[in-house]
Order: C-alpha cells, then sequence, then structure tokens
C-alpha cells in the first residue's frame, strides 16, 4: 500500500538574477541563470518522499527535451514513476525574474499540466485505491481536482487539498467533502470571500470553512505558524519556529509534504502540523524549492523528536 499519492503539478523552473526588472520593449542583460524542478504538487511529492513518504505520483510531462530529466528527478528521490504520463505539449515551465532585493516576477505556463484529466484518474483507480491520502493542488484543471475529491470520499480515502495558487473560480461546495484543506492568508479570504486582516479575521474565516463540512482547516500563517481548527470543536494555533529566512518560495509545499507523511505515519494532526512547521522552517534557511528540502535522516538530527517520522 502507498502513503499516498501526489495528484498535480510539475514544472521546470527558469530562473534569472538581475539588476532591474525591464520596461515594456526593453531588453536587459541578466546577472546569472540556473534551472530547478518545480510545481507546487512536484514539490510538495519531493518532499514527502524525502521524509520517507511512499509517494505515488499521478502528473503529466510534456513531449519536450525536460520531460525524460522531470521523470528521473522523480525517481531518484524515490518516487513511484508509473502514473507520470508523457502529453502532447510542452511540460509547465515557469521562467521566474529576480532583483537584488529578492522581489520576483513569476509566469506559468502550464502546459502538460492542463492535460491532467479526470480520465487519468480513472486509468490510476485501483492503484490510487491503495493510497491512504491524497494530496492535490490548484495547478491542473479544477475538474480533475473536483474528480480526484469526489473519487476520495467514494472510496472512503481522505484528501488534502493546498488551494494554491489562490483560484477564485474555486467552488467551495465541490471540495467540501476534504478531509484537510490547507490554505495560507491569501487563499483563505480567497475561498471564503471574508478579510483576513486580523487574527479574529482569520479564525472566523477558518470557521466559515469549517462549517461549510471540511472537516479540518490547517491555516499556514508564515512567520505566525499555523492554525488548525475542527469539526469536533478543536482550535489550536501552533507558534513559529524562529530561524534566519534566506529563501522562503517552497516553504509551503514543504509544509504539506511533511504534514501528509507525518499524518500518515501517525494519524496524529497536532504532531503533524507541528513536524510541518519545523520543516518548512528548516526549508527558508537555504535557497531554492526542492533544493532546500532535506531528508528524514537530515531532519531528525535537527529535530530528534520528530525521529519517528516516515520510518
Amino acid at each position: 500500500m502507498k502513503s499516498l499519492l501526489v495528484l498535480g503539478s510539475s514544472n521546470i523552473d527558469h530562473i534569472a538574477q538581475m539588476a532591474a526588472f525591464p520596461q515594456s520593449g526593453e531588453t536587459l542583460h541578466g546577472d546569472h541563470y540556473h534551472r530547478a524542478f518545480g510545481g507546487k504538487g512536484a514539490n510538495q511529492a519531493i518532499a514527502a518522499a524525502r521524509l520517507g513518504a511512499d509517494v505515488l505520483m499521478l502528473t503529466r510531462v510534456g513531449n519536450d527535451i525536460f520531460a525524460d530529466n522531470t521523470i528521473e528527478n522523480f525517481r531518484k528521490n524515490g518516487i513511484d514513476t508509473r502514473y507520470i504520463l508523457k502529453s502532447p505539449a510542452s511540460s509547465g515551465v515557469a521562467p521566474i525574474f529576480v532583483d537584488p532585493e529578492s522581489h520576483n516576477s513569476i509566469i506559468i505556463v502550464k502546459g502538460a499540466n492542463n492535460l491532467l484529466s479526470v480520465e487519468d484518474i480513472r486509468a490510476a483507480a485501483d492503484d490510487i485505491r491503495r493510497c491512504k491520502l491524497i494530496v492535490l493542488q490548484l495547478e491542473i484543471p479544477t475538474e480533475t481536482v473536483y474528480a480526484a475529491v469526489r473519487f476520495g470520499a467514494d472510496n472512503g480515502i481522505p484528501v488534502l487539498l493546498n488551494p494554491a495558487p489562490a483560484q477564485p473560480d474555486l467552488v467551495l461546495e465541490k471540495v467540501k467533502a476534504c478531509e484537510f484543506i490547507v490554505p495560507n492568508e491569501t487563499e483563505l479570504s480567497l475561498l471564503t470571500d471574508m478579510p483576513v486582516d486580523s487574527e479574529d479575521d482569520i479564525k472566523n474565516a477558518a470557521a466559515a470553512l469549517r462549517d461549510a463540512g471540511v472537516k479540518n482547516v490547517i491555516v499556514t500563517l508564515g512567520k505566525r505558524g499555523a492554525l488548525w481548527l475542527a469539526q469536533d470543536g478543536t482550535e489550536q494555533h501552533f507558534p513559529p519556529v524562529n530561524v534566519a529566512a534566506r529563501d522562503t518560495t517552497g516553504a509551503g509545499d514543504a509544509f504539506i509534504g511533511c504534514f501528509a507523511t507525518v499524518y500518515v505515519k501517525t494519524g496524529d494532526i497536532a504532531r503533524a502540523i507541528t513536524a510541518a512547521n519545523h520543516y518548512a522552517a528548516d526549508s527558508v534557511t537555504r535557497l531554492g524549492t526542492q533544493t532546500s528540502y532535506i531528508d528524514r535522516e537530515a531532519f531528525t538530527r535537527i529535530y530528534p523528536e520528530f525521529a519517528q517520522i516516515g520510518e
């Protein structure tokens, strides 16, 4: 039995560092360029696999030079690649422009990610039924997300939805059957059409999701930690882990990957959130997304209290 299915996006990030962003019609020279594996689904799968989860990935790559490298990246991280599907399209790409103050400008071209379909879920159904948790994000078609939520409900498999990147057309009625919805503040506001300007606002918006039927709402608050509200009346704030941050890119995906791993292992939501807070905090001390995710051995050396995760 697989620990979890990650159904979502995989991208190639093209990162250019430059002194300033070009204006319309302007050509500038960049200072440095590098390419990295990315996409929210891929990031979450890699984080979980490095922490010891047995991960089945369902995603689509293109018919270009990036496809085989992407598949190999999953494989070398111990992820089951049977359902990494090649498509008659470009792979998903994300050109990222970064200035000296670490401000960035990003263009996401979904490419093959936009072809991940309801039929792909049906084709993998027998193997998905063997998973203990389904993990979703929103860099794939929303109809595919809705179908995965329905599949989980019909087959008794809990579903975790990370509603990112925030999408105004997401229909709450079609995702409220999720066991977990894990937004940040911006995504929470968009989902509920409620303000999140204060702690009380955030609690009220999270309560609105819970009252709509979501069993567990976990709001990631960055430097302020995380908030958990559950159907059984649980309301718990988890304090932040103080670190010297260098790059916060991918921290939310680190949180999801770690939370999913620990929850599947222990069934303990509070422990999973605590571990995820620490893992996400550790990730921001290094540059990049997947390059910032350490494995279980390194993580538990820093935080011995999580020594049993992923075993």
